[in-house]
């Protein structure tokens, strides 16, 4: 497995007169046979937290978790972590690691 360097970009914007904020998160990787990015946030305890991840181009996001992921995971694509709601709870360390996953049982 392998981490990755982010981009990360906030978006502030107003729904209904209330001001709400989103934070994006990128990653990719230049790895051929690499399908799938796993998404993490380290807790205040070290601990990292599995927020979700994206399979080629099927994401899943853990229960309780809000975020949302998008892209692909595939070499030299993108894919995004959006933090919905962004609280000051939301500042962490985010990772993202690309790895690859057979879709073969053995």
């Amino acid at each position: 497995m392998i981490i990755l360097f982010l981009s990360i970009i906030l978006k502030c914007f107003l729904v209904s007169g209330i001001k709400q904020e989103t934070a994006e998160i990128t990653c990719s990787h230049s790895i051929d046979t690499y399908n799938q990015i796993l998404w993490y946030k380290q807790t205040k305890s070290g601990q990292l937290q599995l927020l979700g991840y994206m399979f080629a181009t099927s994401p899943s996001v853990e229960p309780g978790v809000t975020v949302t992921i998008s892209g692909n995971a595939n070499k030299d694509q993108t894919c995004t972590l959006t933090i919905k709601d962004v609280f000051m709870n939301s500042s962490a360390v985010y990772f993202c690691a690309a790895r690859y996953h057979s879709a073969t049982c053995h």
